[in-house]
């Protein structure tokens, strides 16, 4: 079963989606910001991150650079999950680190068939 950290700062967010992503087989670690988060993602290692960008103390893009940067979470995918739409909203998430990105609200379908695909299980039943 994956293990997939969901940094966000919003407790409504943060609990709807880790309902909605464990009743599809995830195990979902949480953090409310960007410090609680690099520092969760490093003791725990878990398969993928869903990073707000939004948050309080260190943003997300911060938050992203700091887990690409420590050589034991570096490879563990990122993906932006952020309201902001912006095109240059997006570059900058990639410019951070972030391997996707993803819009709120969250279309629950499209974001577990990007989680699969950049863990390697495309195949899988969603």
């Amino acid at each position: 079963m994956s293990r997939i950290l969901l940094i966000e700062d919003n407790e409504m967010n943060r609990d709807a989606i880790s309902r909605l992503l464990e009743r599809r087989g995830f195990t979902l670690l949480t953090a409310p910001d960007g410090e609680e988060g690099v520092r969760l993602c490093g003791e725990t290692l878990p398969d993928l991150v869903l990073m707000d960008l939004g948050l309080p103390g260190i943003d997300g893009f911060e938050a992203t650079r700091r887990i690409k940067a420590d050589p034991a979470t570096q490879g563990i995918p990122v993906v932006a999950l952020t309201a902001r739409a912006l095109t240059s909203d997006r570059e900058a998430a990639f410019e951070a680190g972030c391997d996707d990105y993803d819009t709120k609200p969250v279309d629950l379908t499209r974001l577990v068939a990007k989680i699969r695909q950049l863990l390697g299980r495309e195949g899988d039943a969603p």
